[in-house]
């Protein structure tokens, strides 16, 4: 590789990286509300569409994720960068709540902090930053939803015995 095949390979990914913050930006941070300083993005007004506004959210959101996955992320960050899109699009189909969640979650911005921590901890000597807490968490939601899982299916199973019993 010359020298100048890793200076256009920089540039581009400086340019990838500045389209992505920016359609973050656009995404989670775009309007000002006046007088409270506090702001939203188009994801949340797009999202007031019903049925389609979410799913463009969702497609616009995972835009971001495949795009930052092409950093050579770990697994865990890209899963974490899912899940914080997966929870924003889950909560964003409730009417009006679920858009007030996505102006309030940001899960652009939070992918693209992900992404930022990851290329600083890879310019710091190939650091990076540890897992273990996120894989602990993964492991404790999954045996959660696995239990609320087995109670459902329990108390349906008692509930079907005693309609069913004569």
């Amino acid at each position: 590789m010359t020298p100048l095949t890793t200076l256009k390979t920089v540039d581009l990914e400086e340019e990838r990286l500045k389209r992505l913050n920016a359609l973050g930006h656009f995404l989670d941070n775009a309007i000002r509300i006046p007088g409270v300083g506090y702001r939203v993005g188009y994801d949340a007004l797009i999202g007031l569409v019903p049925g389609v506004g979410d799913l463009i959210g969702f497609g616009l959101s995972m835009y971001i994720v495949l795009s930052a996955a092409r950093y050579r992320l770990p697994v865990s960050t890209v899963l974490r960068m899912m899940l914080n899109v997966g929870l924003e699009t889950l909560f964003g189909t409730v009417p009006l709540l679920g858009d007030l969640f996505d102006a309030a979650y940001k899960s652009n911005a939070r992918n693209l902090d992900l992404l930022r921590a990851h290329l600083v901890a890879r310019a710091q000597l190939g650091a990076r930053p540890s897992d273990r807490g996120f894989y602990a968490g993964l492991i404790v939601a999954v045996g959660c939803l696995l239990a609320l899982a087995g109670l459902l299916l329990f108390s349906l199973t008692r509930a079907l015995q005693a309609l069913l019993a004569p």
